[in-house]
C-alpha cells in the first residue's frame, strides 16, 4: 500500500443497497479500507429475514459502524410500505413515459426500492470517499457524493443493463441503462468484477473499470486434502438463492450419464421446493447419486464450508448476457477450500479456467456429456482429482486471493488516487 499524505485520517464510506452478508464484494472492500487504517463507516440495507443473522454474525466480529436501513415487512414500521408503494409508483411514472424521457429522480426510485434513505444514510455523517455498488445503490452513492462534494467510486461487479431475466427485463435493464449512464461519467473511478465486463462498460461509456476479481483472503489453514470416502464423488455448489437455470439440472443428468456414485451438496436458500424438484430428477435419471440441501451462510464461512468437498461447481448459462461475462466468486471459493472446479467456458470465465490448469475443467455451455466426461474422469482416477485439487490450491496462493497486489492492492491504489 502507499503512503497517503493526509493531515488526518481520510474517511471511506462504503454503500451498498443489498444485506452484508450478501454482498461480500462490499465487506471485504470496507474490511480492506479499515486494515489500511482509514476510517471506515458502512451503508448496507436489511430486509430478507433469513439474512438478519448472518448479518449481525459478521457485524460482530468488526469494528466499523454499520448504518443499516431496514425495510423488511413487519420489522421496519412504516418503511416497508413507504418504500414500496413510492417504488411502484415510480415505476409506472417510469413505465409510462420510458426510462429515457423520465426524470432522473424519478429514475433512480423506480431502480432503487430505498434510494432515498441511502442517500440520507450516506451522507449523515461526513466522510472524504463514498465507494459502493449493487443494482439501487449506484444512484444514491453518486447523489450523495454531489451533495457533499466529495468524490465517488462505483462497483459494477455485474453488466447491470443486461442482467435482468423474465417478462420485465427490456424495462429494468433500459433502467440500470439510464443510471449507468448518470452515474459512471462523474465516477472518480470504476471497478468491475471480470475483464469483458470492464470491455463492455468501456464500449458503452468510454470509461477505463479496474478489474477486482471476486477473491478471498487466504485461509489460515491450507486444505486437507485427504478423502474420507474415495468411492463418492463430493460435488459442492452455492448460492443464495437455489433455483432453475443455474446449471444444477445438467449436474443431476451428467452424474447420471457418467455412472458415478456421487453427492451433490447445495448450500442457499431454496426457491419453491427446487430441491425436492432436483431430487426427483436424480431418482429417475441418477440414481447414484444424492441430493443434500444446506442453509445459506455467512460469508466469513464459506471457504471452510466448501471443504471436504472433492469438485466445485461454477456453472453458468449463456441467455441472459451479464451471465455470460461475470466471472463470481464460486470458482475463488472453490479452489481456496482446495476443490477442483467445474466450469462452464464462458467469456467470463475462459481466462480462470485456462490460469487453473489442470486444476480446472472447462466445459461448453450446456454440455451434459462433456460434464459427465469430467466427473467421470475425476471419479475414476483418484491420483487425477487429486492432482486436480492441489493445482487450484496453488493457483489460488500464487494469484488468486484477496491480499494480492492486483486485488486488494488494486482498491487502495484508486483511493489513493482519487483523495490525492
Amino acid at each position: 500500500m502507499t503512503t497517503r499524505r493526509h493531515a488526518r485520517t481520510p474517511r471511506v464510506t462504503v454503500v451498498t443497497s443489498g444485506h452484508l452478508s450478501t454482498c461480500p464484494r462490499m465487506l471485504k472492500s470496507a474490511d480492506a479500507f479499515a486494515a489500511a487504517g482509514y476510517d471506515v463507516r458502512v451503508v448496507a440495507t436489511c430486509h430478507e429475514p433469513w439474512a438478519a443473522e448472518t448479518d449481525r454474525d459478521l457485524q460482530s466480529r468488526r469494528a466499523w459502524p454499520v448504518d443499516v436501513i431496514d425495510y423488511r415487512r413487519g420489522d421496519s414500521g412504516s418503511t416497508y410500505w413507504r418504500t414500496g408503494v413510492r417504488y411502484r409508483v415510480a415505476r409506472k411514472a417510469a413505465a409510462h413515459r420510458g426510462p429515457f424521457r423520465t426524470p432522473f429522480g424519478i429514475v433512480a426510485r423506480a431502480f432503487g426500492r430505498v434510494h432515498s434513505e441511502i442517500v440520507r444514510a450516506a451522507v449523515s455523517a461526513p466522510c472524504d470517499l463514498l465507494y459502493g455498488g449493487t443494482t439501487g445503490a449506484l444512484a444514491a452513492i453518486a447523489e450523495a457524493a454531489r451533495r457533499q462534494s466529495i468524490p465517488y467510486g462505483i462497483d459494477l461487479e455485474d453488466w447491470h443493463s443486461g442482467e435482468s431475466s423474465g417478462p420485465e427485463a427490456a424495462f429494468d435493464n433500459a433502467l440500470a441503462a439510464r443510471v449507468e449512464a448518470a452515474v459512471v461519467p462523474g465516477a472518480a473511478f470504476v471497478t468491475t468484477s471480470s475483464q469483458p465486463i470492464a470491455s463492455v462498460y468501456r464500449d458503452l461509456y468510454g470509461v477505463r473499470s479496474a478489474v477486482v476479481h471476486n477473491t478471498f483472503p487466504l485461509p489460515a489453514q491450507p486444505p486437507d486434502f485427504a478423502r474420507h470416502d474415495p468411492s463418492t464423488l463430493r460435488l459442492y455448489w452455492f448460492s443464495q438463492t437455489i433455483g432453475p437455470g443455474r446449471g444444477l439440472e445438467e449436474t443431476v443428468m451428467a452424474a447420471g450419464r457418467a455412472g458415478i456414485d456421487a453427492e451433490l451438496a447445495l448450500r442457499g436458500r431454496t426457491q419453491n421446493g427446487y430441491v425436492q424438484t432436483l431430487q426427483s430428477l436424480a431418482a429417475a435419471h441418477a440414481p447414484q447419486l444424492s441430493i443434500v440441501h444446506h442453509p445459506p451462510a455467512s460469508p466469513d464461512a464459506m471457504v471452510d464450508l466448501a471443504r471436504n468437498h472433492d469438485v466445485g461447481l461454477a456453472q453458468e448459462v449463456m441467455d441472459v448476457p451479464n451471465r455470460r461475462l461475470c466471472l463470481t466468486n464460486k470458482a475463488f471459493t472453490y479452489i481456496l477450500a482446495g476443490l477442483a472446479v467445474a466450469m462452464t467456458d464462458t467469456p467470463g470465465q475462459h481466462a480462470l479456467g485456462q490460469d487453473l490448469g489442470h486444476g480446472a475443467a472447462l466445459v461448453a455451455p450446456g454440455d451434459v456429456d462433456a460434464l459427465a466426461g469430467v466427473l467421470s474422469a475425476w471419479a475414476a482416477d483418484p491420483a487425477r482429482l487429486d492432482c486436480a485439487r492441489r493445482t487450484a490450491w496453488h493457483a489460488a496462493v500464487r494469484r488468486w486471493h484477496w491480499e494480492h497486489e492486483a486485488e486488494r492492492g488494486t482498491l487502495y491504489r484508486l483511493a489513493e488516487s482519487a483523495l490525492a
